[in-house]
């Protein structure tokens, strides 16, 4: 992948999205249909080989090239077609994505599923972590935040999405159940302020960035900001977690003005889809008609990796703050004998608590809140945890 230059605007397009879409047909779809097809012709050579000689060898190789070749058009095509629209997107032709939530959609799920490989081959289509507004990036600074949160107040509720979501995953659900997370912690008197970023990264680095964020957003702040509140979904609940153990330097931190951490999902111990991807790559890695497929998996984002284990002991809870964990099963009830296995089909409850069989617990005293009867998502925007939320941050 390659950075376009000289183009008139710092926000990626649609033209950007082809070009690397052509650049992921080729590396992907195409590399792998050409080794898996190839790994089945050598093991089908071999087979006949023993029974015919020698005399298969000259058949094989030319399908081989023949191969060779078609493959070879196929891709040298689509890496013309990357380029050229490469040069055309540096012309700031076409729609940007942030223009229309179906392009910020896709944006933000292209972070979450190869983010760091964004970040250093086409930085203009990695996703910055920002303060977000009316769908557009509000600049940590005094004036832009006083224009931005002309009520602001005293009291700050931070809320971060989770993998491969933008802060419009909020909304999920607003007509049903009648209000966000945000609108119903602003009529209690705090002000929301929506982030987003790119989940590709590591648990870690997006931590160190989210702490800065963190410590100009205070700095600038309209008025002086009396309380902190971080509510996560998912890997949000990551990241916050992470942020919180990166250390301060400032004279006044952000961490010290948190009072209350809320994870919505998140999973503290690991999440069993992400190991289970990586079990699938190094199981495909085994023989060359599946290694190809073994790849696509390890195209996955360092944050998808980071996954597999969550945060444990070594990043440890603010001391100051109070922990409220939420959980949520496909089973209506807790106890349900599918509930520890299904969970919210990404995350078990034992993980959401962060503590498990064998006696770990990462934050002992946390309030704890089982939601039956939904999944992952469902925790973006539900009554359970509307009335939680006004109770916990009374």
């Amino acid at each position: 992948m390659s950075p376009t230059r000289g183009r008139p605007t710092t926000e990626p397009g649609l033209l950007d999205a082809l070009s690397l879409l052509s650049q992921v047909a080729d590396e992907l779809v195409v590399h792998t249909v050409r080794d898996t097809h190839l790994a089945w012709a050598d093991r089908f050579h071999g087979l006949t080989r023993r029974t015919t000689g020698p005399a298969a060898a000259v058949p094989h190789l030319a399908h081989r090239g023949i191969a060779a070749a078609v493959y070879g058009g196929l891709s040298a095509g689509l890496r013309a077609t990357s380029r050229g629209l490469d040069r055309a997107a540096a012309t700031g032709l076409g729609p940007r994505l942030d223009e229309r939530p179906a392009g910020r959609f896709l944006a933000s799920a292209v972070n979450g599923l190869i983010g760091d490989r964004l970040r250093d081959e086409r930085p203009l289509m990695a996703i910055p972590l920002a303060v977000r507004v009316g769908g557009r990036d509000v600049v940590p600074r005094a004036d832009a935040l006083a224009e931005a949160f002309p009520d602001a107040t005293g009291r700050v509720v931070v809320l971060l999405h989770g993998l491969c979501e933008d802060e419009s995953h909020w909304g999920r659900g607003r007509e049903q159940v009648g209000a966000t997370y945000a609108e119903t912690l602003a009529a209690a008197g705090w002000t929301p302020v929506l982030l987003r970023a790119n989940t590709g990264l590591g648990l870690r680095e997006n931590g160190a960035g989210l702490s800065a964020l963190l410590q100009h957003l205070v700095e600038q702040w309209p008025v002086e900001v009396e309380r902190i509140a971080l509510v996560g979904h998912s890997m949000g609940g990551l990241v916050m977690r992470a942020a919180g153990a990166v250390a301060a330097t400032a004279e006044r931190p952000w961490a010290q003005r948190v009072s209350d951490v809320v994870t919505l999902g998140t999973p503290h111990l690991g999440a069993p889809l992400a190991r289970g991807v990586g079990h699938g790559s190094r199981g495909m890695a085994v023989l060359p008609e599946t290694a190809a497929f073994g790849r696509i998996l390890d195209w996955r984002s360092i944050g998808v990796h980071d996954l597999v284990a969550g945060l444990t002991e070594d990043v440890p809870p603010l001391p100051h703050a109070r922990y409220h964990l939420v959980a949520a099963t496909l089973t209506r009830s807790a106890g349900h004998p599918l509930a520890e296995v299904l969970g919210d089909l990404l995350v078990r409850p034992e993980s959401a608590y962060g503590r498990d069989a064998r006696g770990r617990e990462l934050f002992p005293g946390a309030d704890l809140l089982h939601v039956g009867g939904t999944g992952h998502f469902g925790l973006l925007n539900h009554p359970e945890v509307h009335r939680a939320l006004t109770a916990w941050l009374a």
